[in-house]
Protein backbone atom coordinates (compact mmCIF):
# COMPACT_ATOMS: atom_id res chain seq x y z
CA UNK A 1 0.00 0.00 0.00
CA UNK A 2 0.96 3.71 -0.38
CA UNK A 3 2.63 5.68 1.89
CA UNK A 4 1.76 9.21 2.14
CA UNK A 5 1.11 12.37 4.45
CA UNK A 6 -1.84 13.39 6.07
CA UNK A 7 -2.20 16.12 4.70
CA UNK A 8 -2.27 16.91 0.70
CA UNK A 9 1.44 16.11 0.69
CA UNK A 10 3.57 13.07 1.75
CA UNK A 11 5.08 13.13 5.01
CA UNK A 12 3.75 12.48 8.38
CA UNK A 13 6.54 12.79 11.24
CA UNK A 14 5.43 11.12 13.47
CA UNK A 15 8.11 12.55 16.04
CA UNK A 16 10.79 12.23 13.43
CA UNK A 17 8.81 11.05 10.62
CA UNK A 18 5.20 9.73 10.42
CA UNK A 19 3.57 9.02 6.75
CA UNK A 20 -0.20 7.93 5.97
CA UNK A 21 -1.43 5.39 3.63
CA UNK A 22 -5.28 6.03 3.16
CA UNK A 23 -7.41 3.02 1.31
CA UNK A 24 -9.91 4.56 -1.03
CA UNK A 25 -12.08 3.53 -3.97
CA UNK A 26 -12.42 4.67 -7.46
CA UNK A 27 -14.59 7.68 -6.02
CA UNK A 28 -11.49 8.99 -3.58
CA UNK A 29 -13.46 7.93 -0.78
CA UNK A 30 -10.80 6.48 1.63
CA UNK A 31 -12.18 3.95 4.12
CA UNK A 32 -8.78 3.38 6.18
CA UNK A 33 -5.44 5.18 6.92
CA UNK A 34 -1.89 4.32 7.88
CA UNK A 35 0.56 6.28 9.98
CA UNK A 36 4.39 5.30 9.90
CA UNK A 37 5.68 6.65 13.19
CA UNK A 38 8.93 7.50 15.02
CA UNK A 39 9.17 8.31 18.44
CA UNK A 40 10.63 11.88 19.57
CA UNK A 41 12.87 10.20 22.37
CA UNK A 42 14.33 7.45 19.63
CA UNK A 43 18.01 7.50 19.52
CA UNK A 44 18.29 10.30 22.69
CA UNK A 45 18.58 9.01 26.01
CA UNK A 46 14.98 8.05 27.26
CA UNK A 47 15.82 9.33 30.94
CA UNK A 48 12.76 9.14 33.25
CA UNK A 49 13.25 12.61 34.48
CA UNK A 50 12.81 13.86 30.62
CA UNK A 51 9.40 11.14 30.25
CA UNK A 52 8.58 11.80 33.64
CA UNK A 53 8.51 15.30 33.09
CA UNK A 54 6.03 14.55 30.05
CA UNK A 55 3.80 12.25 31.82
CA UNK A 56 3.15 15.05 34.56
CA UNK A 57 2.28 18.04 32.06
CA UNK A 58 0.10 15.80 30.15
CA UNK A 59 -1.80 14.55 33.44
CA UNK A 60 -2.81 17.05 34.57
CA UNK A 61 -5.23 18.02 32.09
CA UNK A 62 -5.89 13.79 31.69
CA UNK A 63 -6.49 12.82 35.20
CA UNK A 64 -6.97 16.13 37.62
CA UNK A 65 -9.91 18.01 38.36
CA UNK A 66 -11.28 20.95 37.24
CA UNK A 67 -9.42 21.13 33.77
CA UNK A 68 -12.31 20.84 31.50
CA UNK A 69 -14.22 24.30 31.70
CA UNK A 70 -17.48 24.56 30.56
CA UNK A 71 -16.80 26.66 27.13
CA UNK A 72 -14.62 23.87 25.57
CA UNK A 73 -16.37 20.82 27.36
CA UNK A 74 -13.83 17.86 25.22
CA UNK A 75 -10.88 20.19 24.07
CA UNK A 76 -7.58 18.77 25.40
CA UNK A 77 -4.80 20.38 23.95
CA UNK A 78 -1.84 18.33 25.28
CA UNK A 79 1.67 19.01 26.10
CA UNK A 80 3.97 17.27 23.51
CA UNK A 81 3.58 13.65 23.24
CA UNK A 82 5.83 11.19 22.10
CA UNK A 83 4.78 10.72 18.77
CA UNK A 84 3.91 13.61 15.79
CA UNK A 85 2.92 14.38 12.58
CA UNK A 86 3.44 17.01 9.93
CA UNK A 87 0.03 18.06 8.49
CA UNK A 88 -1.61 19.96 5.79
CA UNK A 89 -4.49 22.38 6.32
CA UNK A 90 -6.45 25.17 4.29
CA UNK A 91 -6.34 25.70 0.70
CA UNK A 92 -3.77 26.35 -0.36
CA UNK A 93 -2.45 23.68 1.97
CA UNK A 94 0.25 25.05 4.56
CA UNK A 95 2.43 22.17 7.16
CA UNK A 96 1.18 22.43 10.83
CA UNK A 97 3.49 19.86 13.18
CA UNK A 98 0.51 17.91 15.55
CA UNK A 99 0.57 15.61 18.66
CA UNK A 100 -1.32 12.14 17.44
CA UNK A 101 -3.15 11.09 20.45
CA UNK A 102 -5.20 8.19 21.52
CA UNK A 103 -6.14 10.74 24.90
CA UNK A 104 -7.16 13.46 23.18
CA UNK A 105 -10.62 14.15 21.21
CA UNK A 106 -10.01 17.05 19.05
CA UNK A 107 -7.68 18.18 16.32
CA UNK A 108 -6.08 21.61 18.13
CA UNK A 109 -4.00 24.08 16.03
CA UNK A 110 -2.59 27.24 17.27
CA UNK A 111 -3.96 30.01 15.31
CA UNK A 112 -2.78 33.91 13.73
CA UNK A 113 -4.49 35.69 16.92
CA UNK A 114 -2.40 33.54 19.37
CA UNK A 115 -0.84 35.30 22.09
CA UNK A 116 2.51 34.05 23.93
CA UNK A 117 2.90 30.85 20.88
CA UNK A 118 6.39 30.41 20.25
CA UNK A 119 7.73 30.49 17.08
CA UNK A 120 9.98 27.10 17.64
CA UNK A 121 8.96 24.11 19.18
CA UNK A 122 10.72 21.08 19.70
CA UNK A 123 14.22 20.18 18.14
CA UNK A 124 13.77 23.75 16.39
CA UNK A 125 10.69 23.07 14.60
CA UNK A 126 9.71 26.50 12.91
CA UNK A 127 6.30 26.30 14.33
CA UNK A 128 3.29 27.63 12.03
CA UNK A 129 0.13 29.74 13.28
CA UNK A 130 -2.96 28.98 10.97
CA UNK A 131 -4.79 31.54 9.56
CA UNK A 132 -8.38 30.76 8.78
CA UNK A 133 -8.49 34.06 6.35
CA UNK A 134 -5.77 32.41 4.14
CA UNK A 135 -7.91 29.42 2.88
CA UNK A 136 -10.23 29.70 0.48
CA UNK A 137 -12.01 26.72 2.15
CA UNK A 138 -11.70 28.02 6.34
CA UNK A 139 -14.80 29.30 8.00
CA UNK A 140 -15.63 29.83 11.75
CA UNK A 141 -17.91 27.95 13.43
CA UNK A 142 -20.68 29.28 15.47
CA UNK A 143 -21.91 29.03 18.37
CA UNK A 144 -25.51 27.70 17.52
CA UNK A 145 -24.31 25.17 15.29
CA UNK A 146 -24.62 21.19 15.70
CA UNK A 147 -20.92 20.62 16.42
CA UNK A 148 -20.67 23.46 19.04
CA UNK A 149 -23.76 22.28 20.75
CA UNK A 150 -22.84 18.57 21.25
CA UNK A 151 -18.98 19.61 22.42
CA UNK A 152 -20.84 21.80 25.05
CA UNK A 153 -23.89 20.17 26.09
CA UNK A 154 -26.74 21.91 24.76
CA UNK A 155 -27.04 25.40 23.83
CA UNK A 156 -24.77 28.05 24.38
CA UNK A 157 -26.19 31.14 26.73
CA UNK A 158 -25.78 34.23 24.93
CA UNK A 159 -25.53 32.73 21.93
CA UNK A 160 -26.62 34.76 18.96
CA UNK A 161 -26.16 35.86 15.02
CA UNK A 162 -22.48 35.04 14.21
CA UNK A 163 -20.57 34.42 17.39
CA UNK A 164 -17.92 32.00 17.08
CA UNK A 165 -17.80 28.46 19.39
CA UNK A 166 -15.63 29.15 22.27
CA UNK A 167 -13.12 26.54 24.22
CA UNK A 168 -11.08 27.06 27.35
CA UNK A 169 -8.83 24.54 28.48
CA UNK A 170 -7.13 25.56 32.17
CA UNK A 171 -4.65 22.83 33.86
CA UNK A 172 -3.00 22.86 37.43
CA UNK A 173 -0.05 24.27 37.15
CA UNK A 174 -1.79 27.64 35.84
CA UNK A 175 -1.27 27.62 32.13
CA UNK A 176 -4.48 27.87 30.04
CA UNK A 177 -5.81 27.78 26.43
CA UNK A 178 -8.33 29.66 24.90
CA UNK A 179 -10.01 29.79 21.25
CA UNK A 180 -12.51 29.08 18.85
CA UNK A 181 -13.15 26.37 16.61
CA UNK A 182 -12.94 26.40 12.70
CA UNK A 183 -13.63 24.33 9.65
CA UNK A 184 -11.12 23.39 6.73
CA UNK A 185 -10.02 21.43 4.51
CA UNK A 186 -7.62 18.83 5.75
CA UNK A 187 -5.62 17.25 2.26
CA UNK A 188 -3.85 13.70 2.36
CA UNK A 189 -3.23 11.01 -0.30
CA UNK A 190 -5.69 8.44 -0.81
CA UNK A 191 -4.35 4.85 -1.91
CA UNK A 192 -6.05 3.67 -5.25
CA UNK A 193 -3.74 0.34 -4.37
CA UNK A 194 -1.02 -1.09 -3.41
CA UNK A 195 1.67 1.06 -3.37
CA UNK A 196 -0.34 3.95 -5.29
CA UNK A 197 -1.90 7.22 -4.08
CA UNK A 198 -4.21 9.57 -5.34
CA UNK A 199 -4.72 13.11 -3.69
CA UNK A 200 -7.91 13.95 -1.58
CA UNK A 201 -9.60 15.82 1.22
CA UNK A 202 -11.51 16.16 3.94
CA UNK A 203 -12.98 19.08 5.92
CA UNK A 204 -12.94 18.82 9.75
CA UNK A 205 -13.76 20.87 12.79
CA UNK A 206 -10.64 22.14 15.10
CA UNK A 207 -10.27 24.10 17.59
CA UNK A 208 -8.22 27.44 16.75
CA UNK A 209 -5.63 28.31 19.58
CA UNK A 210 -5.93 32.23 20.23
CA UNK A 211 -4.13 32.51 23.37
CA UNK A 212 -1.88 30.31 25.40
CA UNK A 213 -0.29 31.33 28.78
CA UNK A 214 2.21 29.54 30.86
CA UNK A 215 4.06 26.30 30.39
CA UNK A 216 1.78 26.55 26.57
CA UNK A 217 3.35 29.14 25.66
CA UNK A 218 7.01 28.88 26.72
CA UNK A 219 7.50 25.12 26.26
CA UNK A 220 10.79 24.40 24.09
CA UNK A 221 8.86 21.18 23.43
CA UNK A 222 6.25 22.69 21.29
CA UNK A 223 4.53 21.55 18.79
CA UNK A 224 1.49 23.16 16.37
CA UNK A 225 -1.32 21.08 18.02
CA UNK A 226 -2.29 17.79 18.20
CA UNK A 227 -4.49 15.73 16.03
CA UNK A 228 -7.21 13.28 18.52
CA UNK A 229 -8.41 10.10 18.13
CA UNK A 230 -9.95 9.93 21.34
CA UNK A 231 -13.77 8.40 21.56
CA UNK A 232 -15.87 11.81 21.65
CA UNK A 233 -17.98 12.58 18.49
CA UNK A 234 -15.58 16.02 18.02
CA UNK A 235 -12.24 13.38 17.55
CA UNK A 236 -11.15 13.16 14.15
CA UNK A 237 -11.78 9.96 13.86
CA UNK A 238 -15.44 10.09 14.97
CA UNK A 239 -15.83 13.28 12.26
CA UNK A 240 -14.34 11.21 9.88
CA UNK A 241 -16.68 8.15 10.34
CA UNK A 242 -19.87 10.29 10.45
CA UNK A 243 -18.95 11.44 7.02
CA UNK A 244 -19.13 8.17 6.03
CA UNK A 245 -15.44 8.00 4.84
CA UNK A 246 -14.41 5.07 6.96
CA UNK A 247 -15.11 2.48 10.40
CA UNK A 248 -14.40 4.06 13.69
CA UNK A 249 -11.69 1.73 14.02
CA UNK A 250 -7.83 2.41 14.37
CA UNK A 251 -4.89 0.76 15.55
CA UNK A 252 -1.26 1.39 16.19
CA UNK A 253 1.82 -0.26 16.54
CA UNK A 254 4.89 1.25 18.11
CA UNK A 255 8.60 0.04 17.91
CA UNK A 256 10.23 -0.68 21.20
CA UNK A 257 13.37 0.29 20.71
CA UNK A 258 15.55 3.06 20.06
CA UNK A 259 15.14 4.19 16.68
CA UNK A 260 11.27 4.14 17.20
CA UNK A 261 9.44 4.05 14.09
CA UNK A 262 5.90 1.76 13.36
CA UNK A 263 2.37 2.52 12.38
CA UNK A 264 -0.57 4.31 12.90
CA UNK A 265 -3.42 2.74 10.84
CA UNK A 266 -7.11 3.97 10.00
CA UNK A 267 -9.42 1.30 9.16
CA UNK A 268 -10.74 -2.38 9.61
CA UNK A 269 -7.53 -4.71 10.59
CA UNK A 270 -7.72 -7.75 9.32
CA UNK A 271 -4.29 -9.17 9.49
CA UNK A 272 -2.87 -10.35 11.93
CA UNK A 273 -6.08 -11.49 13.73
CA UNK A 274 -5.94 -9.30 17.61
CA UNK A 275 -8.50 -10.71 20.51
CA UNK A 276 -10.34 -7.72 22.08
CA UNK A 277 -12.23 -6.91 25.74
CA UNK A 278 -14.74 -4.49 25.94
CA UNK A 279 -14.68 -1.08 26.79
CA UNK A 280 -15.96 0.54 30.11
CA UNK A 281 -19.01 2.66 28.95
CA UNK A 282 -19.40 6.32 30.29
CA UNK A 283 -15.82 7.14 30.42
CA UNK A 284 -14.28 9.67 28.59
CA UNK A 285 -10.84 7.54 27.57
CA UNK A 286 -10.08 4.07 26.55
CA UNK A 287 -11.00 2.36 29.82
CA UNK A 288 -11.12 -1.10 30.51
CA UNK A 289 -11.13 -3.78 33.65
CA UNK A 290 -8.64 -5.67 34.76
CA UNK A 291 -9.04 -8.67 35.94
CA UNK A 292 -5.25 -9.35 37.82
CA UNK A 293 -1.61 -9.23 37.50
CA UNK A 294 1.09 -11.20 37.45
CA UNK A 295 4.79 -11.13 38.39
CA UNK A 296 6.72 -13.86 37.29
CA UNK A 297 4.42 -16.85 38.54
CA UNK A 298 2.74 -15.15 41.69
CA UNK A 299 -0.64 -12.85 40.83
CA UNK A 300 -0.72 -9.62 43.24
CA UNK A 301 -3.88 -8.50 45.53
CA UNK A 302 -5.66 -5.78 43.22
CA UNK A 303 -8.77 -5.66 44.29
CA UNK A 304 -8.43 -3.29 47.30
CA UNK A 305 -8.12 0.03 46.73
CA UNK A 306 -5.86 2.90 48.89
CA UNK A 307 -8.47 3.75 51.51
CA UNK A 308 -9.11 -0.34 51.96
CA UNK A 309 -12.07 -0.52 49.83
CA UNK A 310 -12.99 -3.87 47.75
CA UNK A 311 -13.07 -2.67 44.10
CA UNK A 312 -13.10 -3.94 40.05
CA UNK A 313 -10.02 -1.85 39.20
CA UNK A 314 -9.36 -0.40 36.19
CA UNK A 315 -6.91 0.48 32.97
CA UNK A 316 -6.50 3.42 30.64
CA UNK A 317 -5.31 2.44 27.74
CA UNK A 318 -3.31 5.88 25.79
CA UNK A 319 -0.14 6.00 23.68
CA UNK A 320 0.16 9.71 24.96
CA UNK A 321 1.69 8.59 27.78
CA UNK A 322 5.15 7.59 28.36
CA UNK A 323 5.40 5.59 31.15
CA UNK A 324 3.05 3.07 33.29
CA UNK A 325 1.27 4.52 36.46
CA UNK A 326 0.19 2.67 39.24
CA UNK A 327 -2.10 2.70 42.67
CA UNK A 328 0.45 2.76 45.97
CA UNK A 329 -1.04 -0.52 46.92
CA UNK A 330 -0.21 -2.40 43.51
CA UNK A 331 3.20 -0.23 42.79
CA UNK A 332 4.53 -1.53 46.23
CA UNK A 333 3.37 -5.32 45.35
CA UNK A 334 4.90 -4.97 42.51
CA UNK A 335 8.25 -3.80 43.18
CA UNK A 336 8.57 -6.58 46.29
CA UNK A 337 7.59 -9.21 43.77
CA UNK A 338 10.06 -8.12 40.82
CA UNK A 339 12.64 -8.11 43.39
CA UNK A 340 12.28 -10.76 45.97
CA UNK A 341 15.15 -13.26 46.74
CA UNK A 342 17.61 -10.57 45.82
CA UNK A 343 18.52 -9.85 49.15
CA UNK A 344 21.82 -7.80 48.01
CA UNK A 345 20.36 -5.74 46.05
CA UNK A 346 19.49 -1.76 47.79
CA UNK A 347 16.32 0.48 46.44
CA UNK A 348 16.94 4.26 46.39
CA UNK A 349 14.64 6.36 45.52
CA UNK A 350 16.75 9.33 43.25
CA UNK A 351 15.38 12.86 43.57
CA UNK A 352 12.13 11.50 45.11
CA UNK A 353 10.33 10.11 42.44
CA UNK A 354 12.18 6.89 41.10
CA UNK A 355 12.83 3.61 42.02
CA UNK A 356 16.82 2.50 41.36
CA UNK A 357 19.16 -0.09 42.12
CA UNK A 358 22.65 -1.10 41.15
CA UNK A 359 22.68 -3.75 38.69
CA UNK A 360 25.07 -5.68 36.59
CA UNK A 361 23.82 -8.57 33.85
CA UNK A 362 20.99 -9.33 31.67
CA UNK A 363 17.94 -7.86 32.74
CA UNK A 364 15.48 -10.51 30.89
CA UNK A 365 17.28 -12.90 32.53
CA UNK A 366 17.07 -11.45 35.76
CA UNK A 367 13.67 -10.47 36.50
CA UNK A 368 10.40 -11.68 35.96
CA UNK A 369 7.92 -10.41 33.44
CA UNK A 370 5.02 -8.77 34.64
CA UNK A 371 1.09 -10.28 32.87
CA UNK A 372 -1.97 -8.32 33.30
CA UNK A 373 -5.15 -10.25 32.61
CA UNK A 374 -8.34 -8.71 31.14
CA UNK A 375 -12.19 -9.44 30.43
CA UNK A 376 -12.49 -12.05 27.79
CA UNK A 377 -9.07 -13.81 28.17
CA UNK A 378 -6.71 -10.79 26.73
CA UNK A 379 -3.84 -10.37 28.59
CA UNK A 380 -0.67 -7.65 28.25
CA UNK A 381 3.04 -8.99 28.87
CA UNK A 382 5.75 -6.45 29.82
CA UNK A 383 9.54 -7.66 29.19
CA UNK A 384 12.07 -6.96 31.56
CA UNK A 385 13.67 -4.61 29.17
CA UNK A 386 10.37 -2.90 28.69
CA UNK A 387 9.99 -1.49 32.28
CA UNK A 388 13.49 -1.31 33.19
CA UNK A 389 15.59 1.83 32.37
CA UNK A 390 19.12 3.14 32.70
CA UNK A 391 19.20 6.04 35.28
CA UNK A 392 22.64 7.85 35.99
CA UNK A 393 24.38 5.02 37.04
CA UNK A 394 21.25 3.33 38.19
CA UNK A 395 18.60 0.41 36.51
CA UNK A 396 15.18 2.11 37.50
CA UNK A 397 11.68 1.28 37.13
CA UNK A 398 9.16 2.51 34.33
CA UNK A 399 5.88 1.50 36.51
CA UNK A 400 5.71 4.60 38.51
CA UNK A 401 3.93 5.01 41.70
CA UNK A 402 0.47 7.37 42.40
CA UNK A 403 1.34 7.86 45.86
CA UNK A 404 4.57 9.42 45.22
CA UNK A 405 3.27 11.46 42.37
CA UNK A 406 0.98 14.75 42.38
CA UNK A 407 -0.22 14.02 39.11
CA UNK A 408 -3.15 11.62 40.27
CA UNK A 409 -5.00 10.63 43.48
CA UNK A 410 -7.13 8.52 41.67
CA UNK A 411 -6.77 4.41 42.27
CA UNK A 412 -6.62 4.04 38.59
CA UNK A 413 -4.06 2.27 36.10
CA UNK A 414 -2.59 3.97 33.12
CA UNK A 415 -0.58 1.88 30.51
CA UNK A 416 1.60 3.99 28.21
CA UNK A 417 3.98 3.36 25.62
CA UNK A 418 5.89 1.38 28.41
CA UNK A 419 3.42 -1.61 27.98
CA UNK A 420 2.41 -0.89 24.35
CA UNK A 421 5.40 -0.97 22.51
CA UNK A 422 5.97 -4.05 19.97
CA UNK A 423 2.13 -4.42 20.05
CA UNK A 424 -0.26 -3.67 17.70
CA UNK A 425 -3.00 -1.89 19.62
CA UNK A 426 -6.88 -2.29 17.69
CA UNK A 427 -9.50 0.42 18.91
CA UNK A 428 -12.96 -0.60 17.76
CA UNK A 429 -15.46 1.82 18.45
CA UNK A 430 -17.98 0.16 16.24
CA UNK A 431 -18.28 -2.30 18.69
CA UNK A 432 -16.75 -0.55 21.27
CA UNK A 433 -13.99 -3.00 21.98
CA UNK A 434 -10.02 -2.82 22.59
CA UNK A 435 -7.05 -5.37 21.67
CA UNK A 436 -3.21 -6.37 21.30
CA UNK A 437 -1.03 -8.98 20.10
CA UNK A 438 2.88 -8.92 20.35
CA UNK A 439 4.00 -8.15 17.01
CA UNK A 440 6.65 -7.22 14.91
CA UNK A 441 6.09 -3.31 14.19
CA UNK A 442 8.69 -3.13 11.07
CA UNK A 443 6.50 -5.57 8.99
CA UNK A 444 2.63 -5.22 7.60
CA UNK A 445 -0.70 -5.10 8.32
CA UNK A 446 -3.53 -5.63 6.17
CA UNK A 447 -6.70 -2.95 6.02
CA UNK A 448 -10.07 -4.03 4.24
CA UNK A 449 -12.09 -1.81 2.74
CA UNK A 450 -15.46 -2.36 4.06
CA UNK A 451 -17.35 -1.18 1.10
CA UNK A 452 -15.50 -2.77 -1.86
CA UNK A 453 -14.18 -5.55 0.20
CA UNK A 454 -10.88 -5.30 -0.93
CA UNK A 455 -7.74 -5.39 1.22
CA UNK A 456 -4.46 -3.80 1.28
CA UNK A 457 -1.09 -4.19 2.88
CA UNK A 458 0.10 -1.58 4.78
CA UNK A 459 3.54 -0.57 6.48
CA UNK A 460 5.85 1.46 8.38
CA UNK A 461 7.17 3.99 6.54
CA UNK A 462 9.34 6.64 7.40
CA UNK A 463 8.95 9.95 5.14
CA UNK A 464 11.56 12.93 5.96
CA UNK A 465 10.67 14.76 2.62
CA UNK A 466 7.83 16.98 1.94
CA UNK A 467 8.57 17.08 -1.31
CA UNK A 468 5.08 16.13 -2.56
CA UNK A 469 3.09 18.66 0.10
CA UNK A 470 5.26 21.76 -1.54
CA UNK A 471 4.48 20.49 -5.26
CA UNK A 472 1.00 20.17 -4.58
CA UNK A 473 0.79 23.97 -2.51
CA UNK A 474 2.37 25.27 -6.07
CA UNK A 475 -0.10 23.59 -8.41
CA UNK A 476 -2.55 25.03 -5.86
CA UNK A 477 -1.38 28.48 -6.09
CA UNK A 478 -0.71 28.54 -9.80
CA UNK A 479 -4.52 27.58 -10.42
CA UNK A 480 -5.45 29.75 -8.44
CA UNK A 481 -3.80 32.64 -10.67
CA UNK A 482 -4.97 30.85 -13.60
CA UNK A 483 -8.76 31.74 -12.30
CA UNK A 484 -7.72 34.86 -11.67
CA UNK A 485 -6.37 35.88 -14.92
CA UNK A 486 -9.04 34.25 -16.60
CA UNK A 487 -11.47 36.47 -14.62
CA UNK A 488 -9.88 39.66 -15.85
CA UNK A 489 -9.88 38.59 -19.11
CA UNK A 490 -13.90 38.10 -18.98
CA UNK A 491 -13.93 41.64 -17.75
Amino acid sequence: MAVIAVSSFVSLLFVASISISLVASENRNFRGAVFSVNSKFSKKDRSLSVLKAHDSLRHLQMLASGVDLPLGGTSRPDAVGLYYTKIGIGTPPNEYYVQVDTGSDIMWINCIQCQGCPEKGYNGLDLTLYNPNDSFTGRPVTCHEEFCVDINGGKVGGCKGNVSCLYTETYEDGSDSIGYFVKDVVQYDSVSGDFETKLANGSVVFGCGATQSGNLGSSSEALDGILGFGKANASVISQLASSGKLKKMFAHCLNGDNNGGGIFAIGNVVQPKVNSTHLIQDQPHYTVNVMGIEVGKEFLNISMDSYGRVEKRKAIIDSGTTLAYLPEVIYKQLVNKIVGGKFDMRLSILHDQYTCFKFSGSVDDGFPEVTFYFENSLSLKVYPHDYLFNYEDFLCFGWQNHGMDSISSRDIIILGDLVLSNKLVLYDLENQKIGWIEYNCSTNITLKDEITGLVHLVGSHNISCSCNFNVHRAMVLLILLLIALLNLMIQ
